[in-house]
Order: C-alpha cells, then sequence, then structure tokens
C-alpha cells in the first residue's frame, strides 16, 4: 500500500500490474517537515483578485458606460425635444418617415405640414426627425 498526496489530500493506493505501455506519472510530494494544512490554508488566505480590485473595475466600467452612452445620448434627446418644442409656422422639416416640409399649423402634439402645392399631412411631433440640411 502507497500513499499519494493529489490535491491536498492523502490517498492510499494499491500497486496493481501494468501493461508495459502505460506511462508512470509522477506525483510531488511535500518534503518531510511539511505542513499540507498549513500550505493549503496559506494558499486559500491570498486569492488571485481581492474584493476590492473587484469593485473598482465594476465602477470603471459603469463610469465609462456613463460618459461614452448615457450621457451623449441624453445630450441628443434634449436637443431633440428643445427642437420639437420650437417648431413655428414656416419651418422647413424632415420626418422620421424621410418626407420633407413646411410647417403649416403646430398643436400641441401635432403638426400640419405643407408637402407640396395643395398637399398637406398632419403628423405626430414625436415624428419629426430633424431640419433637413438642404434648402
Amino acid at each position: 500500500m502507497n500513499l499519494l498526496f493529489i490535491d491536498g489530500e492523502v490517498v492510499e493506493t494499491q500497486v496493481v500490474e501494468a501493461a508495459p505501455e502505460v506511462v508512470e506519472t509522477i506525483v510531488e510530494i511535500p518534503a518531510e517537515g511539511t505542513d499540507v494544512v498549513a500550505a493549503e490554508a496559506e494558499a486559500q488566505a491570498q486569492p488571485a483578485g481581492s474584493g476590492w480590485t473587484f469593485w473598482i473595475m465594476i465602477l470603471a466600467m459603469i463610469a465609462i458606460m456613463y460618459f461614452f452612452m448615457w450621457r451623449p445620448e441624453s445630450k441628443r434627446r434634449k436637443q431633440m425635444e428643445d427642437f420639437r418644442k420650437g417648431l413655428k409656422k414656416g419651418d422647413k422639416v424632415i420626418t422620421a418617415g424621410g418626407i420633407y416640409g413646411v410647417v403649416k399649423e403646430v398643436n400641441e402634439t401635432s403638426l400640419l405640414i405643407e408637402v407640396d402645392s395643395n398637399v398637406t399631412l398632419r403628423i405626430d411631433k414625436n415624428m419629426v426627425a430633424g431640419a433637413p440640411m438642404i434648402n
């Protein structure tokens, strides 16, 4: 009967006749006088990643998302809201569907736009995508 140390545990083995093609593996056994339990406790006491580094990484990811995603989108949304509130008769607009027109009437939630002579459309204010780049 032999004793082996595997993953810090003592395992009893028996010698068995093996076929010649079986290769023996070498298991590292701690030197005499080494306390296996103390070595294992020391390894567990110092984990690879401490708790505070994990929280720093999480906070850094949240800060990056805030400055590169949420904040710019909030600014664009605010600008578009201000643009839609400031629409008045005679302004040129383009709708979300790609229709160009001139504002003829402004209501609280809708606009009446003229897209051609004697052709007017009533659209929701939220469907105005912006002012056209060409005049």
